[in-house]
């Protein structure tokens, strides 16, 4: 079956639904990180202090408490679910783009690794090693640009390219 590039020969009702389904989607994972940006957990430091607390320190801004192992467990659960949930469904809509087989995949895959790296790390961090702030950061920043990449990808194929038999 020959899916490569399915996508731009979509009638256009179909190309519309998937175009607002990724705007939104896009409105939701963007929206996720301005939460982010509003708990300071934008810098390797900053992550480790959102979930192990700064109560040892004299003058912060904000006082965080180091979470415990029920609300660790919800967010690694939830976050989890939630964005392995997110990234199926735009892989879904990305195996049907025309773009080089290797490249596809790596778009399509990829995002899971740094979903368990991510949130694998946070809970690691959370236990002691406190060095998979670093792994976290990278990932969830691999994790964001490949998200960016893909929909950028998905929406100029939805909207701008014409299909062309090959």
């Amino acid at each position: 079956m020959r899916y490569n590039g399915l996508l731009l020969n979509l009638p256009k009702e179909i190309k519309t639904f998937l175009a607002v389904f990724v705007m939104v989607l896009s409105v939701g994972y963007f929206t996720g990180l301005l939460f982010v940006n509003q708990t300071d957990t934008t810098t390797p430091d900053g992550i480790e202090e959102n979930y192990m607390g700064n109560e040892d320190v004299e003058d912060v801004a904000v006082m965080k408490f180091e979470k415990g192992e029920r609300e660790m467990l919800t967010i690694v659960h939830t976050h989890i679910l939630s964005m392995s949930f997110i990234f199926f469904l735009l892989g879904g809509i990305m195996v049907f783009t025309q773009l080089p087989k290797k490249l596809k995949f790596f778009l399509i895959i990829e995002p899971f690794f740094s979903i368990l790296i991510t949130f694998g790390g946070i809970y690691l961090m959370w236990k002691g090693v406190s060095w998979m702030k670093y792994l976290v950061m990278i990932s969830g920043v691999l994790m964001t640009l490949i998200f960016c990449i893909s929909v950028l990808i998905i929406l100029y194929q939805l909207l701008f390219k014409k299909y062309k038999l090959s």
